[in-house]
Formats: structure tokens, C-alpha cells, sequence
């Protein structure tokens, strides 16, 4: 299959799952139906899907992740011993994982095409992703662990599928409705350092992280990132394993605002 190929079966099969979809027409223009495919993949609920489907997404997903250009820690300058500072996408960053932004679902992002980082890291891993998701989250609520929903300050690990890091770690931010807390402080430090032990569990060498709680969730972008690279400088101070710490950032402010942080 050549890519337009790949993509008009994405389509197809993902109207014809449900039957309130069948009557979208498909545009003729491949950049309005690369963003039909999205859609459909971030309004779909956590379900079992075809083997056919998985490997045409693959096969699709990794070609979309090679045009966008993988990016590795070595074409990244060192800040800091041990820390990196990049500008850009995060779903083109080969560390062994990067670190997502989520909701307490756990699920990702339901809005189509939505701006947030859980929207974009759902939508380049492929549908597998929720499904993982979704399998970890059921079986934290028939444990009773927790509710059926994360807890803020927490942190859970994935696989990557169709990214080009080995891991996604899932933290979920305190969401800020008015004055910064204490408390808010403290669960914005609990997030970073869930994601430093997780990975240091896991044996990785290095992890990429997001501005957490800045977005959707309204944190101050200055007060969060003080707060991660505290967090980040303490746990490497305290854990000399060599871990490496790519902090990710998408705006120019925020660039700024660690540029100025880091030295």
C-alpha cells in the first residue's frame, strides 16, 4: 500500500465500525483527510480492533513519525550535566520515554484534534495506546487501588507503539482554578518525581519531559518550571544513576523561561 492508500483504509474502516459515522463523506484533500483520521481515532472509546487495522496503522504511523524527523539526545545540546532543554514536538524525541500530560482517565484526549499533548502523543502511538490505557485503569478499579481514576501526583507506564521513544509515562497534574497552593506545589513536584522513579524502575537511561499542568490545566508556566527543575536537579542529586533529563518544551516562553532556569 502507498500511504494515501493506507490512510483511505484508516478511514474507511473506522467509519464503517460505527454506524452514526457512515455518512461522513471522505475530502478529496489529503491534509483535511489526514485530520479526518485523527478525529476518528481520538473519538474512539477503548475496543478491540482488527489485526488488518493494526498493521496498516503501524505501517502508516511509523511513516508519518519518519517525514516528521526523529530527534535523539545527541542532537540535542547538554545544558547541564545530565539535562537537556529542546524545543519542539515530543512525539519526535527517541528517549527511552517521554512523559504525557493526562487526565485522570488515564484515557487521552476525546476531542478531535485537540491542541493538548495527550491528543497529539494518543494520536501519533495509534489506537493501542488507549486500549493499554484502558486495561491498566480497569484493573486499578477491580483492585481497588484507587477509584476509577488516577490520582493527581501519580504516574503510570506504557508502551510507545507507533513513537519513536520506547515509553510513555503518564502523570496527572493538579489543575489550577485559582490561587497557586501549597498543595498544588506539592502534587506538581509528586508528578515529576513518579516519572524519575518510574523510568529509574524501569532501568531507562533517559526521559522527556512535557510542562506539565501548564496547558488545560492552567499551572503558571514560571512557577511549574521552577518546580521541575528543582525536582529534576534534587532527584539526580540524590540519585547518581546517570538518568538523563530532556525537559520539552513548545512555546517560546517557556524556552525562555528554562534557558533562563538551566543557565
Amino acid at each position: 500500500m502507498t500511504q494515501a492508500e493506507r490512510l483511505l483504509f484508516l478511514i474507511n474502516y473506522l467509519l464503517n465500525e460505527d454506524d452514526r459515522l457512515k455518512s461522513v463523506d471522505i475530502p478529496e484533500d489529503s491534509a483535511e483527510r489526514k485530520r479526518l483520521l485523527r478525529s476518528l481515532m481520538n473519538i474512539r472509546p477503548p475496543k478491540p480492533v482488527s489485526e488488518d487495522f493494526l498493521e496498516v496503522q503501524d505501517a502508516y504511523l511509523q511513516n508519518e513519525c519518519a517525514t516528521k524527523g526523529i530527534v535523539k539526545l545527541s542532537d540535542i545540546p547538554m545544558i547541564q550535566s545530565g539535562i537537556y532543554l529542546w524545543q519542539g514536538d515530543i512525539t519526535r524525541l527517541a528517549a527511552d520515554a517521554i512523559v504525557n500530560a493526562a487526565n485522570s482517565a488515564l484515557l487521552g484526549c476525546f476531542v478531535p484534534c485537540h491542541g493538548c499533548i495527550d491528543n497529539a502523543i494518543h494520536s501519533a502511538a495509534g489506537v493501542g495506546l488507549r486500549l493499554e490505557c484502558f486495561d491498566i485503569m480497569e484493573k486499578q478499579k477491580m483492585g481497588k487501588i484507587h477509584s476509577a481514576e488516577e490520582p493527581t501526583g501519580g504516574a503510570k507506564i506504557t508502551k510507545a507503539y507507533n513513537l519513536p521513544c520506547r515509553y510513555v509515562i503518564h502523570t496527572v497534574g493538579p489543575i489550577i482554578y485559582g490561587e497557586v497552593t501549597q498543595e498544588d506545589c506539592g502534587l506538581l513536584a509528586s508528578c515529576y518525581r513518579s516519572c524519575l522513579e518510574l523510568a529509574t524502575a524501569n532501568n531507562l537511561k533517559s526521559i522527556a519531559f512535557c510542562c506539565i499542568s501548564t496547558g488545560e490545566f492552567h499551572f503558571p508556566n514560571d512557577k511549574a518550571a521552577e518546580i521541575a527543575v528543582r525536582t529534576v536537579q534534587e532527584y539526580k542529586e540524590k540519585n547518581k544513576n546517570g538518568l538523563e533529563v530532556v525537559f520539552n518544551v513548545f512555546k517560546d516562553k517557556d524556552y525562555q523561561i528554562y534557558r533562563q532556569l538551566l543557565g
